[in-house]
């Protein structure tokens, strides 16, 4: 399986660089973050024909405090991106990954400007919202 996305790629934040913040992921942080790629952002990409703009992946506690992210954010463990599609709106990209048959956690159309999409090996809900 070729794969587009790196962790690298999901854990590079402009935010983290400007404020001297250290970014890196511990171990299980990477390994989720590799789960997320080859079971859900590969998939999209494959499915979609498209190349996808992870807007936000990874962030560390400080990190997600300076972005005001929600406590218990999956993004704090590497389970969780933000994405956008060029060419696409978040409402059809969510319908899009709705309707492809990949396994997700939660899929979020957020303000209809990104998707937050999450993968939990443990245990995946399935669940859709829209703010």
């Amino acid at each position: 399986m070729k794969l587009n996305f790196t962790i690298t790629e999901l854990c590079k934040s402009e935010t983290a660089m400007k404020a001297g913040i250290n970014n890196t992921p511990p171990m299980g942080v990477a390994d989720n973050l590799m789960l997320l790629i080859v079971n859900v952002l590969q998939p999209i990409r494959d499915k979609l024909g498209k190349p996808i703009i992870v807007t936000s992946g990874y962030r560390c506690s400080h990190l997600n405090d300076m972005v005001a992210g929600v406590k218990k954010s999956q993004h704090l463990t590497g389970q969780a991106a933000d994405i956008q599609v060029k060419g696409m709106t978040a409402s059809r990209l969510a319908a899009f990954i709705l309707n492809s048959g990949i396994e997700f956690d939660q899929c979020i159309n957020e303000h209809d400007y990104w998707v937050h999409i999450s993968y939990n090996k443990e245990h995946n809900r399935k669940q859709y919202f829209k703010l």
